[in-house]
């Protein structure tokens, strides 16, 4: 059975984005912490994205003139991934995608009985909805030492109480939490 898991970097203060949804706010993260990302998604079922985050990572769609060796590497891990996408106003998605219209949660409930392993939720709006149905198996919450202020938080909406199972340092400057529901 698939395990559906939240999680993404985020400001000390509980921000993912800045203010109009920026990411690029955020400061680079270092090899260490990409190289850990790479393997993540290395290692996951999939990935199931809201619209807005699915066309931020399309980035990673096509290779860009200067990148480094890690970031070749990650879009490989990237592109090699299903990604499935929760949009009612786009009409298609690129390579390794299906587009979720209408009844995701239903959509949500099948995969998770199809799927054996981790189902990565991209995106707080999406991530938001699946909580409020309860469906989201874990929380990860990666910390980085910057504060935004203010933005867009991790949790769109009502936090469900949540139990901490796990703690650790994640490449040169981010620590994870993970919780589960209580």
């Amino acid at each position: 059975m698939g395990k559906l898991v939240f999680g993404m970097m985020q400001s000390l203060d509980g921000y993912v984005a800045g203010v109009n949804g920026e990411l690029e706010v955020m400061p680079e993260p270092g090899i260490a912490l990409f190289r850990y990302w790479i393997d993540y998604v290395r290692g996951l079922a999939g990935i199931l994205y809201g619209r807005r985050m699915y066309e931020v990572m399309r980035y990673w769609d096509e290779d860009q003139p200067g990148w480094e060796a890690h970031e070749y590497e990650f879009a490989a891990a990237w592109r090699a991934q299903p990604k499935w996408v929760a949009s009612r106003s786009l009409k298609s998605v690129g390579a390794n995608a299906t587009l979720v219209g209408d009844d995701v949660e239903a959509f949500v409930r099948r995969l998770k009985a199809t799927l054996e392993g981790n189902i990565d939720v991209a995106g707080p709006e999406l991530a938001g909805s699946l909580t409020a149905l309860g469906l989201i198996d874990e929380y990860q919450l990666y910390f980085r030492p910057f504060v935004l202020g203010r933005g867009k938080p991790y949790f769109a909406g009502a936090r469900p109480p949540l139990h901490l199972v796990a703690t650790s340092a994640v490449g040169e400057d981010a620590v994870r939490l993970t919780f589960v529901t209580a």
